[in-house]
């Protein structure tokens, strides 16, 4: 659907206009041209691995201080009246750059291909700004994929089924879409994930695609992402018993007892209209949450309590020309907070301990416009909106989500809009890409409850992002 250059923006490995036929030799004696050089690939018996990556240099200047690092915590964005507001930030850092590598090869005719990327936005030391910035590696995406005839499974840390796509239903990058945005965050708004998953895919034909997944669950009440978290009752104890059984930014999905995984479905279609390409997909989520409240004893027997999350997406991607894109992703459901980048919970307890689900409704819509062979505009507005929840303890106390009196860090509506352009100085399959790219995005975000004393009844800043990057050579081999 997009032109190579906006491939080769999305990081994943991407294929460059092959290079033109030299004129015929006017005469048989004449030279040759000399052959281009392949591009950047190596075999190991029967594989072909393709490296892919690139190198990123980023500055990041904000209005108010988020202290965030170069991605933007939505949901934390400073009231106008603290400290952190009156001080503007510029970060310098390279850790975005990526690196890893694709392996293609034919097992008995099906295509297997394995994917590995790498950043260094892992979790750094206190220290890490002090004297030598060492970065920490991390996992991005780690998976294998099989495809035999009409038939796809996939298994490892893939984009989540609820990315919205761009084509199809495939895991690559290039095939997806998370904006072009700079901020490694991302877009307010955007459902995604890179979640370790079990994945099957049906391709019934080239424009029809089907698809379920099996993802890592995580029972998740806020904290993450800016993100406030619940206000548990006052009384029953629930803080401490249901701490180890409740991801709040802090434990992770290595520690809650998730029932099961989060199951996504999506039906895609990818109609062609003259020679433009079409991209439109409806997307189905269930959650299963569970807990166990032990009571005031060791004897005592205890309680379970069970709830469950949904949600329903309509994206479409759709050409208006050749070069103009309109794109438009919306999500509609309960209790998947996680899916917003954490800037939201899943849901609250209750004064008996039960769980009950926030509603949450959100949307990123913009276009990309590709103004000549090397650069791209975009420009998109996000929206992510958590709903108001709100129980009585057995003391009586107001409490959940958004209550009269919560914290201003319970949001009620976070908003982006932001714009960009990438110009391409060059590209070719065997030396790479060299591209500039720059941002501007200005985000609004209000609590619940406003607290005059801290800064009053919303917080915004406006933040410019550039980037200077370099892209590997390299294109992977041909999937037939």
């Amino acid at each position: 659907m997009f032109s190579t250059l906006a491939v080769a923006v999305s990081g994943a490995v991407w294929a460059a206009d092959p290079d033109p036929a030299p004129a015929p030799a006017a005469q048989a004696a004449a030279p040759q041209a000399a052959p281009a050089p392949p591009p950047l690939q190596f075999k190991l018996g029967e594989a072909t691995f393709t490296p892919l990556g690139f190198m990123d240099f980023t500055s990041v200047f904000r209005s108010a201080s988020a202290g965030s690092g170069i991605g933007t915590n939505f949901g934390s964005i400073p009231f106008n009246n603290t400290a952190s507001a009156r001080l503007t930030e510029e970060r310098l850092n390279p850790q975005n750059s990526r690196i890893g590598f694709r392996v293609d090869a034919t097992v008995k005719g099906a295509h297997v291909m394995g994917y590995w990327e790498s950043d260094f936005l892992g979790n750094n030391g206190n220290n890490v700004s002090v004297s030598s910035n060492s970065n920490t590696f991390r996992m991005r995406l780690y998976w294998v994929d099989v495809k035999k005839d009409k038939w796809e499974v996939l298994g490892g840390q893939s984009w989540s089924l609820i990315t919205p796509g761009r084509k199809g239903i495939s895991p690559l990058p290039a095939d997806l879409f998370y904006s072009q945005d700079i901020d490694t965050n991302y877009n307010v708004g955007l459902t995604w994930g890179r979640i370790p998953q079990f994945r099957l895919v049906y391709h019934p034909s080239d424009t029809v695609a089907a698809g379920i997944s099996f993802e890592q669950a995580d029972q998740y009440i806020g904290g993450s992402g800016g993100g406030g978290v619940i206000t548990y009752p006052t009384t029953g104890n629930f803080s401490t018993n249901y701490a180890s059984q409740l991801d709040n930014g802090a434990l992770g999905a290595t520690n809650t007892p998730n029932v099961m995984p989060d199951v996504i479905a999506k039906l895609a279609f990818d109609p062609k209209t003259g020679s433009t390409s079409q991209h439109i997909e409806l997307i189905g989520l269930f959650r299963e949450f569970k807990v166990f409240n032990p009571g005031a004893g060791a004897n005592v027997s205890g309680t379970k309590f069970s709830s469950q999350g949904a949600g329903v997406a309509l994206n479409m991607n759709f050409a208006l020309s050749r070069n103009f894109h309109f794109i438009t992703n919306n999500f509609y459901g309960d209790g998947a907070g996680r899916y917003l980048f954490g800037t939201g919970p899943d849901f609250i307890v209750r004064g008996d301990g039960s769980l009950s689900p926030i509603h949450d409704v959100s949307t990123v819509t913009g276009f990309e416009v590709n103004a000549g062979p090397n650069t791209l505009l975009y420009a998109y507005y996000g929206d992510a909106y958590f709903a108001r929840n709100v129980a009585i303890d057995t003391a009586g106390k107001l409490v959940g989500y958004g209550y009269p009196g919560s914290p201003n860090s319970q949001n009620r509506n976070i908003q982006e809009g932001t714009f960009g352009l990438v110009r391409t100085f060059w590209k070719n399959a065997s030396y790479g890409a060299l591209s500039f790219m720059a941002q501007y995005a200005y985000y609004n975000r209000d609590p619940w409850v406003a607290n005059l004393a801290v800064g009053g009844k919303s917080a915004h800043n406006s933040t410019v992002f550039l980037n200077l990057r370099y892209t590997l050579p390299g294109t992977a081999p041909p999937v037939k």
